[in-house]
């Protein structure tokens, strides 16, 4: 007959329910966080050009549309998974992206390369820069949207949370690497880089490659190291010929 309130055994499992959902959104917040590093490169990378509300808003519809693929990728993720060569395709496409993106930076006065810088005022700047951060991302989504579907417990709904809360972490992050690659515009062939890194692991976990780069897969570091070196070393003298070519 102790005074101490007792807790039945619905109320606990009720605690235990309640507690899991936020352990759970916890580890999607965080697990995010980390994931969406590359992402944040790519939508800095692509921005970097515009000024003022012009780069706040390709920082924002950028991160927003990311985060929206991610969802919808996250309903069919089996049925991605089952696509050969697709991880492939998108490590291609995702090397493309960042060639692109380097070439930009030496200055490509004509628009050829999408995100351009665009004056204050004009609106297709904007869409260039978040037409490439969508592209790129959706490229890079599926390996973030497997981890992350596997510690929501396949729930969408808390998926769905997670990632909306994200959003402001991701244009945070996307907003300082941007005023840095600013201030030091070398460091887009570093962003360049990474973006390729990412591309070699995609081209190691395409289910149709993998008996083919078997053998490699224990210095599969090695080879996405050579690989963004050997990216930068081909866009720095891409650039410099360029250069050479229009002082002629």
């Amino acid at each position: 007959m102790g005074g101490g309130r007792r807790c039945t055994g619905f109320v606990r499992e009720g605690c235990l329910l309640h507690w899991d959902i936020i352990s759970k959104l916890g580890g999607l917040l965080f697990v995010n966080l980390i994931l969406s590093g590359d992402n944040a490169v790519v939508i800095a990378m692509a921005s970097r050009r515009l000024k003022g509300s012009l780069r706040r808003k390709a920082i924002v519809w950028g991160a927003a549309g990311a985060v929206g693929l991610r969802m919808v990728f996250a309903a069919a993720v089996t049925f991605l998974l089952s696509i050969p060569f697709l991880r492939a395709l998108g490590g291609a496409l995702l090397c493309w992206i960042s060639w692109g993106l380097v070439q930009e930076e030496d200055g490509d006065e004509e628009g050829k390369v999408p995100g351009g810088g665009a004056a204050e005022g004009s609106g297709r700047g904007v869409w260039d820069a978040v037409k490439i951060i969508v592209l790129a991302d959706a490229v890079m989504s599926l390996d973030n949207v497997i981890a992350l579907v596997g510690i929501a417990g396949g729930n969408l709904w808390l998926l769905g949370v997670g990632l909306l809360i994200s959003i402001p972490l991701v244009i945070w992050g996307s907003t300082l690497l941007s005023a840095l690659l600013e201030r030091l515009p070398i460091l887009v062939y570093a962003g360049a880089a990474l973006l390729v890194y990412v591309a070699v692991e995609m081209l190691f976990e395409d289910e149709a490659l993998r008996g083919v780069l078997a053998p490699l897969a224990d210095v599969e570091w090695a080879v996405g190291l050579l690989a963004a070196a050997l990216f930068t070393a081909a866009a720095w003298a891409w650039a410099r010929v360029r250069r050479r070519g229009g002082e002629a």
